[in-house]
């Protein structure tokens, strides 16, 4: 494989190996569009958005995402299940094989960047087989002005190729025919065998996730962001399903981002995308007023059915998958902060979805507390109901975010954690899931109780309010706030059975230490001291 960046830019592609290609530079979405749909890739909707099916993938594939093991990454990256390592000489042959592929093909490329901020821009050119392929990093990344396109250099190559499955995938040490690898020293991203449009996006993100807190010292983080007429950031971390985008968008609050930040040592956070890419399952104008308003052309549907024998989608129907999705353009969202970048951090949510119905709907961390939160990245998924199956399932990944994440998750923990103290910043755990018992049981905290107690906390309404500590999570709940039922913000109230919720909030926190002991020998004190405070073997009935 040739060191692409070292050639002079050119109007060819001969330069990445790419040869006698048929190439459409930096079209607009409505030619992208245009050419998806005459060529059968895709329909319009009846509004004239364009909808596509990502075929086989209708998600990321975790398990065949891989970084190249080279001097650069071989020290600095956590190894492991997530980490899975690729060694630089079979990148170069699979490199060489996907440009031998796409060559004497018609392809699109798309210039764009990543890092709203001027100080932290990179430049990223991505070459697709698909033409919404290009339509949708085109929404995702940071669009250029014309004048800027003609002196174009990138610093970071995408390489998609849907069509190129590896026949022989364990010669080159992938576990099956599609993969997505980053090579860190090439500075080049591949995406084969897979159509699903997320790749792109995460695999910059995770490329994002080691370039920054090394080389810049930024923190990268899986969260969105909104900003405040005084000038006041709030992030909110979270996991799929928690409220991220949702209590993001708030009509008193020009929104920064809705999943990728970066948080520097000026105290700027700052928007790694120019888009956002938003689930669509049981979309509703009144449930998501702004997701569902951004589904106009210029947006991209992912696997949504349409109603039969019309153009109208379906957004209640799963066959295809429940990951249904829709990429647009920021602008798209009618309140936003432009140039995607605010200061000051004053708030920081962490958003978990508990549905054994024993976390407090809000609480107040310690600067332990919220790097073993932030380690822990908890939320819990409800299990199917089928043969009577209603325990939900702890489930952790680690700063809400392991999937992307290339560094030991302590090191962007101790990074949070020295940033908070610098700028002050309160931290706050919000349980959107289940009061009163677990799920089947009890009832998932209401939207406009979680608002109300986000809105009192950007007022400042709990600053002088009285909190008591949890006896098993040692976490501080607030005895009052404006617009909540009192009796809601110590869970074991809403309980009917006492002993239940105790017994539970035990089984919980052991989960949390289980989970968390693989972190340990590289975590301190102050942050291993964040954890509940007992596990299932000690009982506390006497001290609620």
């Amino acid at each position: 494989m040739k060191n692409v960046l070292e050639r002079p830019q050119a109007t060819n592609l001969d330069k990445y190996g790419l040869k006698n290609c048929r190439v459409n530079w930096n079209l607009s979405g409505e030619e992208l569009q245009e050419i998806a749909v005459r060529k059968g890739m895709g329909t319009e909707t009846e509004n004239g958005t364009l909808s596509v099916n990502t075929g086989t993938f209708t998600g990321r594939s975790p398990q065949d995402r891989f970084l190249v093991k080279d001097d650069y990454t071989k020290d600095k990256v956590w190894w492991g299940n997530i980490n899975k390592p690729l060694s630089s000489e079979n990148f170069g042959l699979l490199y060489d094989k996907m440009t031998e592929y796409l060559s004497g093909k018609e392809i699109y490329v798309h210039d764009g960047y990543v890092c709203s901020h001027p100080d932290y821009r990179m430049n990223v050119r991505t070459i697709a087989e698909y033409p919404w392929s290009a339509f949708f990093v085109k929404n995702m990344f940071l669009r250029l002005k014309e004048e800027e396109l003609e002196d174009f250099s990138e610093e970071w190559l995408v390489l998609c190729a849907p069509g190129y499955v590896e026949a022989e995938p364990a010669k080159y040490g992938l576990r099956q025919g599609n993969f997505s690898i980053l090579d860190f020293t090439r500075k080049v991203a591949l995406v084969g065998g897979s159509a699903y449009t997320g790749e792109m996006k995460k695999g910059i993100f995770s490329a994002l996730n080691l370039i920054l807190p090394v080389e810049k010292d930024v923190l990268p983080m899986h969260c969105s962001a909104n900003v405040g007429q005084e000038g006041d950031t709030s992030i909110f971390f979270g996991l799929s399903g928690t409220g991220k985008t949702t209590l993001s968008a708030d009509p008193d609050r020009k929104l920064i981002g809705d999943d990728e930040h970066g948080w520097t040592s000026e105290d700027v956070i700052f928007n790694f995308e120019g888009g956002c890419y938003a689930k669509v399952i049981g979309l509703t104008e009144e449930s998501e007023p702004d997701i569902f308003r951004a589904i106009k052309p210029g947006a991209l549907l992912e696997n949504v059915i349409f109603k039969k024998g019309t153009k109208e989608v379906d957004f209640f129907d799963a066959t295809i998958t429940q990951n249904t999705r829709v990429s647009y353009p920021i602008y798209h969202i009618a309140d936003i902060q432009s140039p995607s970048y605010a200061k000051n951090p004053k708030n920081i949510f962490f958003l978990t979805c508990d549905a054994f119905g024993v976390l407090p709907p809000v609480s107040k961390l310690t600067p332990g507390q919220a790097a073993y939160h932030f380690i822990s990245g908890y939320t819990a998924k409800v299990a199917g109901t089928e043969a009577g199956i209603t325990e939900p399932v702890p489930s952790f990944s680690a700063c809400f975010g392991a999937p992307f994440m290339p560094l030991h998750p302590t090191v962007y923990a101790e990074m949070l954690s020295t940033k908070m103290k610098e700028a002050g910043v309160n931290v706050w755990l919000v349980n959107t899931g289940w009061s009163g018992g677990p799920f089947g049981v009890g009832s998932r905290i209401k939207l406009k109780y979680t608002r109300a107690m986000i809105t009192s906390i950007l007022k400042g309404e709990l600053e002088n309010v009285e909190f008591e500590m949890h006896p098993i999570f040692g976490l501080y709940m607030p005895k009052y706030c404006p617009n909540v039922p009192i009796e809601m913000l110590n869970p074991i109230n809403t309980w009917l059975q006492k002993g239940a919720y105790i017994q539970k909030s035990i089984q919980l926190a052991h989960s949390f230490h289980l989970n968390f002991e693989k972190f340990s020998a590289e975590a301190s004190e102050q942050i291993i001291n964040g954890g509940p405070l007992i596990d299932e073997h000690h009982h506390m009935e006497a001290e609620f």
